[in-house]
C-alpha cells in the first residue's frame, strides 16, 4: 500500500459535522486523513477496493465495514467519519463486484471466504496492531456474520444492527417468498452506481411499474420484464424454494452463532423485517453465556437507518470505547435495552429478553368480538382468499423503498379489519393499561377446501376514536400434504402498552400481498406459473385463542 493520505476536504467536514449534530453524537475529538482505492487481495486473484480512514493521533482501534453500497459522501460520515473522528482508525471494503472492486456481485454467497481474506490482508499492513472490531447494518451486517463463520483471533469485538445470519431462511420468511422486499432491493441495487441525479430518476420513474411488476404473474417473468439480466441473483432466489438445496449454504450463516467468544452488540427495530434474526442471534448468543447486548428500537429497517441513528451510533461507539478502546466504562445500565410502544412511550433496560411475563389468553367469538371466555362448540366464521385479487398488505414488519402505496411500519390498518376476505375480532375497552413484552401466538382451528393455503395473523390497538394500529404479526404458508387441525402463529416480538380505553383485536386472512407473494391455490411454482385458485376457509373459534405474554401484576 503506497497511496497517500489525503485531507478531509471542506465538504467532509462539513458532512461530519452535520452527521454530528443529525445523530446527536458527541463532539468530535481528533482529525483524520483518508487512503482511497487501496488494493486487497482475495485468494482467487481477485482485488477488493478499500478506503482507510486513518486520526492524525494515534488509534484508540481499528474498525471494518464492509459494505456492497459503496461510499458517498454522506454514507462515508456515517460509517467511517464518524468513527475516525473520535480516534478510530476504519476500514471501509467494498464488496466484490461493487463500486470498482474486482470480481462479480453475488448477494450475500462470497462474503466468508471475502472476509476471511480481507482480515489476512490486514495482518500485513503497518498500521495493524493485531486487534480490530467490526460495524454495520443491513447487509454490512450480515459480512460480519460471515466473518464469524470462523472468528479470527484479533476480532475483539462486534456491532451489528438490524441484520440477518441466514440469508435464505429471510427470503422464505414463514416458508413464502418475501416478494416486495427482495424485488424492490433487487432493482435497487441495479441502478446504484449509477450518478446520484440519474439514480434517484431511474428509481422514482420506474415505481409504478415496479407496482405493476410485483402485481404481475409469472414472477419471474415480471422481474426479467423490468430488470432483464442485470439481477441474475433474483431468478435464483424465486425459483429455489429447498432451502436445504445446497446452493443455499454459502447464505447460511447460522453456524456462526455458535463460534462467538467475543462481546457483541445487536441493534434493532421492532418494525424491521430483519427482527426475527436479530432476536433469534441474541437468544443463541445469551444461552451460550456471550457477553452480548441488544438494543431494539419503534422503527422500520429505512428508520432505523435515518432517525433510529440517533440512538444506533452513539450505543455503538460507548460498546466500542469499552470493548475496542479499552475505556473501561460500562455505559449500559443493563445488557438489554427497548422501547416500549404505547403511553408514554419510551426506553426500558431489562437483564434480559424477554423477560418474565404471565400469559394472558384471548378467545376469539362470535360477534366479531374478542373476549376473556372460549367460544361455544360449533362457533365457526368464514372467509374466501381470492390470488386473483389478493389481500393487501397493511404495514408491518418489512423492508420496503419505493414501491407506491405501500408502507412499512406502524399504520392505520382500519381497511384491512374492514375487507371481505379477512377476519376481525375485537375487544371490548380495556380497563387498564396492558404491557405486552415479547412474543404473542395465535392458534387457530382452521380448515379450507384447497390445501394450498397461507395465513396472516395480526394484533392491532384499536384507539377510543375508532383508528387501528398494527403492533404484530407473523404468517405461514402450510403444509398441503398435512394441513393441521390447529394452526400455530408466533407472532413478531413486541414492548408494547395497550391503553386503558382501547381495545385490542385479533385479525385472520389467507396472506399480505405484496408483501408476502400469494399463494396460487394450485401449487404450480409461482416463479412460473399464472394458474390461481381460491380457497374457501372456515375458522373454529371454539379451538382458536390468542396467547399474550403480559408483564406481571407488581403483587405477582
Amino acid at each position: 500500500m503506497n497511496q497517500r493520505a489525503k485531507e478531509r476536504t471542506l465538504g467532509q467536514r462539513l458532512v461530519d459535522l452535520l452527521w454530528t449534530k443529525y445523530a446527536r453524537l458527541p463532539a468530535a475529538t481528533r482529525d483524520y486523513a483518508v487512503i482511497r482505492n487501496v488494493r486487497v487481495p482475495m485468494r482467487d486473484g481477485v482485488e477488493l477496493l478499500a478506503d482507510l480512514y486513518e486520526p492524525k493521533e494515534p488509534a484508540l482501534g481499528t474498525i471494518l465495514v464492509t459494505s456492497p453500497y459503496g461510499w458517498n459522501l454522506v454514507g462515508a460520515a456515517m460509517t467511517g467519519g464518524m468513527f475516525a473522528c473520535r480516534g478510530y482508525r476504519v476500514v471501509l471494503v467494498r464488496c466484490r463486484g461493487t463500486f470498482g472492486s474486482g470480481g462479480t456481485f453475488e448477494p450475500f454467497m462470497r462474503d466468508v471466504d471475502d472476509g476471511a481474506d480481507i482480515v489476512a490482508w490486514m495482518r500485513e499492513q503497518p498500521w495493524f496492531d493485531g486487534r480490530f472490531a467490526t460495524h454495520g447494518y443491513s447487509y454490512l451486517g450480515f459480512t460480519q456474520w460471515a466473518l464469524l463463520m470462523d472468528p479470527p483471533p484479533e476480532l475483539v469485538t462486534a456491532v451489528i444492527a438490524c441484520a440477518p445470519h441466514d440469508f435464505g431462511g429471510f427470503v422464505y420468511t414463514g416458508r413464502a417468498f418475501l416478494l416486495s422486499t427482495l424485488f424492490e432491493w433487487s432493482f435497487v441495487t441495479t441502478k446504484q452506481e449509477q450518478p446520484i441525479l440519474p439514480r434517484i430518476f431511474a428509481v422514482l420513474s420506474a415505481r409504478g411499474r415496479i407496482k405493476e411488476a410485483l402485481a404481475a404473474v409469472p414472477l419471474a417473468d415480471a422481474a426479467d420484464e423490468l430488470m432483464g439480466e442485470k439481477a441474475p441473483w433474483y431468478r435464483e432466489w424465486i425459483s429455489r424454494r429447498d432451502l436445504g438445496d445446497l446452493w443455499w449454504n454459502g447464505a447460511n450463516l447460522t453456524a456462526a452463532l455458535d463460534q462467538v467468544h467475543v462481546p457483541v452488540l445487536l441493534q434493532g427495530g421492532w418494525q424491521d423485517g430483519f427482527i426475527q434474526q436479530t432476536l433469534a442471534g441474541y437468544a443463541r448468543l445469551a444461552d451460550q453465556g456471550v457477553d452480548v447486548g441488544l438494543t431494539m428500537g419503534p422503527w422500520t429497517h429505512a428508520q432505523g437507518g435515518a432517525a433510529g441513528t440517533r440512538v444506533l451510533l452513539p450505543d455503538a461507539l460507548a460498546w466500542f470505547d469499552e470493548h475496542l478502546a479499552g475505556s473501561g466504562v460500562r455505559r449500559r445500565a443493563m445488557p438489554v435495552k427497548v422501547f416500549v410502544s404505547g403511553r408514554d412511550d419510551g426506553w426500558r433496560d431489562l437483564p434480559a429478553w424477554p423477560p418474565a411475563t404471565v400469559q394472558q389468553i384471548l378467545y376469539p367469538r362470535s360477534g366479531n368480538l374478542l373476549g376473556t371466555q372460549p367460544a361455544d362448540p360449533g362457533d365457526v366464521r368464514e372467509f374466501t382468499y381470492d390470488p386473483a385479487q389478493p389481500t393487501p398488505t397493511y404495514g408491518g414488519a418489512f423492508v420496503t423503498q419505493v414501491s407506491p402505496g405501500l408502507t412499512a411500519g406502524y399504520t392505520d390498518d382500519g381497511a384491512l379489519a374492514a375487507r371481505s376476505d379477512v377476519l376481525a375480532f375485537t375487544s371490548d375497552p380495556l380497563t387498564t393499561d396492558l404491557e405486552v413484552l415479547g412474543s404473542p401466538v395465535v392458534e387457530i382451528g382452521h380448515s379450507s377446501d384447497n390445501p394450498f393455503a397461507d395465513l396472516f395473523i395480526r394484533v392491532s390497538e384499536v384507539d377510543a376514536n375508532g383508528r387501528s394500529r398494527n403492533v404484530s404479526d407473523g404468517f405461514v404458508r402450510l403444509d398441503a400434504s398435512a394441513p393441521p387441525d390447529v394452526v400455530r402463529v408466533e407472532l413478531d416480538a413486541v414492548a408494547h402498552r395497550f391503553v386503558r380505553g382501547n381495545r385490542i383485536r385479533l385479525i385472520v386472512a389467507g396472506g399480505a400481498h405484496p408483501r408476502w407473494e400469494r399463494n396460487l391455490g394450485t401449487g404450480d411454482d409461482p416463479a412460473t406459473s399464472t394458474r390461481m385458485l381460491p380457497s374457501h376457509r372456515t375458522i373454529d373459534l371454539s379451538i382458536s385463542r390468542v396467547v399474550v405474554p403480559v408483564t406481571p401484576p407488581p403483587d405477582a
